[in-house]
């Protein structure tokens, strides 16, 4: 059930991104994707390294989520910057942003739900 949800959440969240560009014809905010696909890798590098997150922290833990702020900041400031270059409208911007709200609460409350689930990779 907790699966259903996320879809439908991060489907409204492209779907808010989709309508940013698609109303206002400019479909640079577009490559607000590339930072949607990035986001989940540091974590996904640092789980794989790491012991997991207890309540121990680690350095590569810790690298973790620095770069990942990071990645989640840059999606959020490229409509604002696009829009204060006059690339994109206001209105598209408002869209984009509330779209990147979305898709990355959907992406961080995965990684709570799932993120206990200890996967063997040497089964495969």
């Amino acid at each position: 059930m907790a699966l259903i949800g996320l879809a439908f959440a991060c489907a409204l969240g492209v779907t808010f991104l989709v309508l940013g560009c698609a109303l206002y014809e400019s479909w640079w905010p577009m490559f607000v994707l590339v930072f949607y696909f990035l986001s989940p890798l540091p974590t996904l590098v640092a789980r794989r390294l790491s012991s997991g997150y207890d309540s121990s922290s680690s350095a590569c833990i810790e690298l973790s989520i620095f770069f990942t702020t990071g990645i989640v900041v840059s999606a959020i400031g490229l409509p604002v910057i696009l829009a204060r270059a006059e690339v994109i409208k206001l209105g598209a911007c408002a869209l984009v942003v509330s779209g990147n709200v979305v898709v990355f609460l959907t992406i961080f409350a995965y990684f709570k739900i799932f993120g206990n689930e200890d996967i063997e990779y040497s089964m495969w």
